[in-house]
């Protein structure tokens, strides 16, 4: 998925939900064997990339104003 195109707004929402959907992922299943372990990578690397081109941006505009 490409984030640079979204706006911080977008990103921001993105990762509550990405949060929340990996909560739900570690206690809802938590006697099951049966679940998707990559689910949960996907939705962790998924976070990281957006607040790397959150922290990213920041950078940007910190470099510009100065």
């Amino acid at each position: 998925m490409d984030f640079s195109k979204q706006d911080v707004a977008e990103l921001q929402k993105a990762i509550a939900d990405k949060r929340e959907a990996l909560r739900v992922f570690r206690f809802g299943g938590a006697g099951s064997r049966t679940r998707n372990v990559r689910e949960g990578r996907a939705l962790r690397r998924e976070i990281a990339q957006i607040l790397t081109e959150l922290r990213a941006r920041e950078l940007d505009s910190k470099r510009n104003n100065a």
